[in-house]
């Protein structure tokens, strides 16, 4: 999987990181990836719903220390 962009969304409250991440993915080519790293707890649900939704591919979501990290491939 070629990360092709990684955002830093740590420290901004929903739906800023949602919108950051639909920009940058609109940004990318297909089969790109995107990495988003936020703090907002809401965008477990948010990325989720994103992805369910828009088709986009959510590969993995983790969290450590309160950073929440996704990662999704674009279609």
């Amino acid at each position: 999987m070629n990360i092709v962009h990684e955002l830093d969304a740590t420290g901004l409250a929903c739906p800023m990181p949602l919108l950051k991440a639909k920009l940058a993915l609109n940004e990318l080519e297909p089969d790109q990836a995107l990495k988003v790293h936020t703090t907002d707890k809401g965008s477990i649900r948010d990325f989720k719903t994103y992805a369910e939704l828009s088709g986009q591919n959510l590969i993995s979501s983790t969290e450590a220390d309160g950073i929440y990290t996704f990662v999704f491939l674009k279609v």
